[in-house]
Parts: C-alpha cells; structure tokens; sequence
C-alpha cells in the first residue's frame, strides 16, 4: 500500500514547484548541530503534515557520545553505531559518511555545522556512489564546487573581488577570478593571490601596512590565524600558522581596527534566486570564537547593511550559491566602511538568532531547497516578504529588510563547558543535572540531558540559550536573568558566570565593543566571576564536616551490625577539626554538632550557628545568619 504521507510531501513538492522528496536523512554531525536539525524539521513536519515523524532522521553515534546519553541519539529515529575517537573516524569521515547513506538507503546526507560541512569531497563521493547506484543520495548544502572555492577564503575574496564586493586591504588586492565551466576556479587564478614564503608574506605586508593578520585559508575555529603587529611577529607566526593547518594556502590581510563582526545570512536556490534574511552582530569574540550573538545588526545604519546584504546576495547569485550561508563582514562603526570576511557555505551555530527575527526555519528551509523547490514557494520565506503564506508564484525578491524593521531584538549565549579561571581550557565529564526554565522571553537547547555528559572528543559548547525583547536592553537583561537561573550539576566547568557578569559591562550595555574588546577584558583580568570569599569558605566546611559525622555515624552503625560497640567514633564526632585551604590560605575550623542538623563552627575566637537539612538528591540546605544555602559539592 502507498504511504499516505509519501503522497502528501510528493504533492506539496510538486505543487511548490520542486523535483524530489527527502523522507530519510542521515545526520552525519552529533551534539548542537544534530539535536537543532532534528529539532527544526520534526517541527516544521508536524506543523506542515501534522506528522513530527513524516521525515526520519538518522544519526552517527560514537560508544564515547552513546555512554555520554548524548541528546541526538534519543531524538533521532535510528542510530548506527560508529568509531570512537577524533572526528577523522566518524563526522569527519566522508568515505565512512558515503558509505552509510548508501548502506541505510538514506535519501540525503545534512551535515550541520563542523566536521565534514565544509569539505567537498563529501559531494563528490555522494555523486559519484548515486550514479553507480542509479539513485540520487542529495547533499542538503551547496554543491561541491561552490563549497569548494568557498571553503578556501583566498578564492572567495577573488570571487567577492570579481563581483564588486568590498575587500580588506591583502595580499591579493586587485586580482579578480570566474569560475570555470564545471564550477571550479582555475590555478592560474588563484595561485597569484597566495603567499609562499616568508619573505612574501613581510613584503606584502610592509605594502598593505600592519598590524596584519595571517592566515591559512582553510583553517577555521581560531585555528590557523596569527595576528602581527611587526615584522618579527610576522616571521613568528608564519611557521605556527602552516603548521596548525598543514597543506593549506596562506593569504595576508590588514588588520581592521575598532571593527564588529556583522554578518548577513543568505539562502539560494537551485533556480538562480538568492535573498537575505537579515543580519546577525557576532562581535563578542574571545580568540576569534563567538561568544554572543544577536539580530538585528542595529550598530550599523539601516542604509549601510542594506549595502551589506545588496553585496552578499549578489555575490551568491553570482556563483550559483544554493542553501544557506553566511556572508560575514568586518564593519568600522567610526567610518561606516566595510569589507569582506568570507562566505560560510554552511549554517551557522548562531542560525537561530536569524530564526527568531525572521520567522524562517533554517534547516527547514535547507530541505526545501534540497528538494528543488524554488525560495519563492517556500511558505515561510512568503511570510517573510509579506506574501500569502500558502500562495505559489513569482514576486519579487529584491527587497532587504532594514534592521529598524523588525519589532524585537534577539540575544543568544553560548553556553561551553569551558574553565574561564584556566584561560578557557575545555573540561569533560559527567552532567548529573541541567535545570532550564524557558518563559515567553527566553528558551534554549542542550545537546545534553541528565546524567549525560561532555566527552574528551565533544565540542566544548553543549547549549545555546536565546532572549527576545522590544529592544536590545530588555534582551540584555532576559539573558543576565535566564544565565542566572541556569543550574548546571556535574564534573564539568562552565562559563555562565562569566558571561553574565560580561552581560552587566557598561561597554556591553551601551553597544560600544568591538571584535578586540572580550580578549582585552581577559588579559587585563579586568571581569571575572564574583565569588564571596566567606560565604564559600563557611559553606565548604559545613559540607566536609557533615560529610565527617555522616561517615562516623555509617561507621557506628557498621561496627554494631557486627556485634561491635565502639563509643570511640561517637566521642570523635562530637567536636571535629576541619581545614580548608583557599586562593593559599588555611583556614582550621572547629565544628561542634549541636543537634543532629544544627553544628556550631569556630574559627579565630568566632562562631556561627548553622542549620543543615539534608535533600533527597544529596544537596544541603544550610541557614546561617541571614543566609540561606542549597549546596552541591564533591571533594
């Protein structure tokens, strides 16, 4: 018998004007990436068929994210066990990826974000295994080629060049290239826009002037970039940058100054149509990472990001760019110039910010354009452009949203399990517990649950957190409180603190930072997390001296289950010596139990009574003062 639901999605399709039906997809990504794909589309399947389910998904699952109860795994319809390890085994593995689309008869391949988004090749295998097979295995992305000059910035400054778009003083200034007719961009061309040596990279940066920044054209991630601000840090940073992306080109640009890093987000088709939908402010950088983002990119005037978008949907157009992508742009408020970073031809982890301005599902709108169908059909794309939501036809896509158009402003955290008192080193480990309220101004997503974890070979980011207002000040302040309430239990070390006392700055606040600013705050130690000394201090002894009598007790009771009666334990626990050491200082306490959940802790000829009730889940509430506490702690 028909699928029902087979005929529903082959009737929306060819009613939308496109050519092919995706029901299963292999997810070839885990964490954030493959939690927000299934997420998305299980929503727009419900909302569209009334069946979350009329799209199944298919996830990759190392034994190190199956022991972390990792949340993908739960969401996905099936999983298929792969190696362990570095990504080179499993999510970067494109011949390992091919080989299970074909071997779970999966009609797509999404990748996300990470890994194998941008590598071509992944493509390539895929068209090749479907024209051995007969059947069509579709990359949900942009075809290969395209992803293969814009995955190498070189290429995409010369290709940005060639259609006009503005460019950062490099190395390659001036030099134009076009696409071949298979898509490619020809050595000729690109090689003139490479730096060599190290004595080319010193002279073309005494031409363009410094400071500078080197970097390896398919690094990304903080990885393979150096900044210079002299020749003799130039000739430093050009082995470390060749050598933390081997193999890769490496190009030169100036370094912009008191710049945001603003961004456009497109979306092309495979009929020639692209748009933007609005723009995102990612300035809040630590090492070149993201930290917060947020749309619209109300720092710029309305009148110079419609320029920004004018130049990224062009340059798309010009390339044949389909499905999503990020144009990103470095933008110097005190002059109102900018100039081209790169194309991302891939989502973004930040896509949900677009989403929550816009109203258009990114993913959703990936599969519709994997599907042939063209942007003008795409129902949530016509609500965008203020059209029938459910209408078919042509209009006119030509039109850039300004930033002042939008009634709300959203504000996104990342949220890492990351150690800002060590430099931001990534930790690992057990999550026992993460308690997130969402409200009508704030809502989030964890690639984690309870009693999951973040593993050694994990992305360090395992949630995203969004906050909506009015305007930018009421976003700012949802977000403080919703960081403020997020309650994460575990082996790990976080970063919510930090970011919600980076949140409070009054360069934040008044919208006055620039990409330098968060790395400038960390070496001066100017922000950091405000812990109350005492309070910590009391707290840390009441848990290790209730812990002590809890023990002892355990302990009595053992001895006489044995037919032992030992009042030497007893005579122990009723006055207790507890040390602690703090930032290098010790600090000796006497604890006195009063009453089995009442202790009296001395310390240089002071005390304080504290009341302490034990929870089901192993917490304490203790009271002290005017204080009270609920405390979580492991020795």
């Amino acid at each position: 018998a028909a699928d029902p639901i087979d005929e529903t999605m082959w009737s929306y399709v060819r009613e939308r004007g496109g050519d092919r039906v995706i029901r299963r997809i292999l997810i070839a990504n885990n964490g954030m990436a493959a939690t927000k794909t299934i997420m998305s589309i299980r929503s727009w399947a419900y909302k569209t068929f009334g069946d979350e389910r009329a799209v199944e998904f298919v996830v990759m699952a190392t034994p190190d994210d199956l022991v972390a109860n990792a949340e993908f795994i739960r969401r996905a319809d099936e999983f298929v066990e792969v190696p362990g390890g570095s990504n080179a085994n499993n999510y970067a593995n494109v011949q390992l990826i091919v080989d299970l689309c074909i071997s779970q008869n999966v009609d797509a391949v999404m990748v996300g974000w990470g890994h194998a988004s941008e590598n071509p090749k992944l493509g390539d295998l895929l068209v090749e295994r479907s024209a051995a097979l007969g059947k069509t295995v579709t990359f949900i992305g942009p075809t290969s080629p395209v992803m293969r000059v814009l995955g190498d910035k070189i290429g995409s400054t010369l290709l940005a060049q060639a259609a006009g778009v503005s460019t950062m003083p490099w190395n390659g200034d001036g030099l134009v290239a076009t696409l071949d007719e298979d898509g490619n961009l020809p050595f000729e061309q690109f090689d003139p826009a490479c730096i060599h040596s190290e004595e080319e990279a010193v002279e073309a940066a005494n031409r363009i002037g410094y400071p500078v920044m080197l970097k390896a054209s398919e690094g990304g991630g903080g990885k393979g970039i150096r900044k210079a601000l002299n020749e003799a840090e130039l000739r430093t940073a050009y082995p470390q940058v060749l050598g933390e992306v081997p193999g890769s080109p490496v190009f030169l640009v100036r370094l912009c100054v008191g710049a945001r890093h603003l961004e456009v987000q497109v979306v092309g088709d495979a009929h020639g149509n692209a748009i933007a939908l609005g723009g995102r402010d990612c300035s809040t950088q630590r090492r070149f990472q993201k930290i917060f983002e947020e749309a619209p990119p109300i720092v710029a005037p309305d009148a110079v990001f419609e320029k920004m978008m004018r130049e990224a949907v062009n340059l798309c157009q010009s390339i044949g760019y389909r499905s999503a992508g990020t144009v990103e742009w470095m933008y110097i408020p005190s002059t109102d110039e900018y100039f081209f970073l790169e194309l991302n031809p891939r989502l973004q982890v930040e896509h949900p910010v677009t989403e929550g301005i816009t109203g258009v599902s990114l993913p959703a709108t990936q599969l519709h354009v994997a599907m042939g169908i063209p942007l003008h059909n795409i129902p949530e794309v016509r609500t965008f452009y203020d059209q029938d939501t459910n209408g078919i036809g042509k209009f006119d896509l030509n039109y850039f949203k300004p930033s002042s158009a939008y009634p709300k402003h959203v504000l996104a955290a990342r949220i890492t399990a990351e150690n800002p008192d060590e430099g931001f080193k990534p930790t690992s480990g057990k999550i026992e517990r993460i308690n997130f309220q969402s409200d009508t101004k704030v809502w989030g997503y964890f690639s984690v649950v309870a009693d999951g974890g973040v593993h050694e070979f994990a992305d360090s980011q395992f949630g995203h957190l969004f906050a909506t207002g009015d305007t930018r000040e009421e976003a700012r302040k949802s977000l403080v409180l919703a960081l403020k309430e997020l309650f994460i239990l575990g082996d790990i070390r976080t970063t919510v603190e930090y970011l919600s006392e980076l949140l409070e700055t009054p360069a934040f606040k008044e919208n006055t930072i620039d990409t330098a600013w968060l790395d400038g705050l960390i070496a001066s130690k100017s922000v950091g997390v405000d812990v109350k000394t005492d309070t910590a201090i009391i707290n840390a002894a009441v848990y290790r001296a209730y812990k002590q009598v809890q023990d002892g007790i355990g302990a009595f009771k053992g001895s006489l289950e044995k037919g032992q009666l030992s009042t030497l334990i007893l005579r122990e626990l009723q006055e207790l010596a507890v040390e602690l050491t703090y930032l290098d200082v010790k600090y000796n306490f006497a604890v006195t139990p009063t009453a089995p959940d009442v202790y009296q802790l001395a310390i240089n000829g002071q005390a304080i009574e504290v009341r302490i009730r034990e929870q089901a889940d192993g917490s304490l509430f203790v009271a002290y003062g005017a204080e009270s506490h609920q405390l979580y702690a492991k020795e």
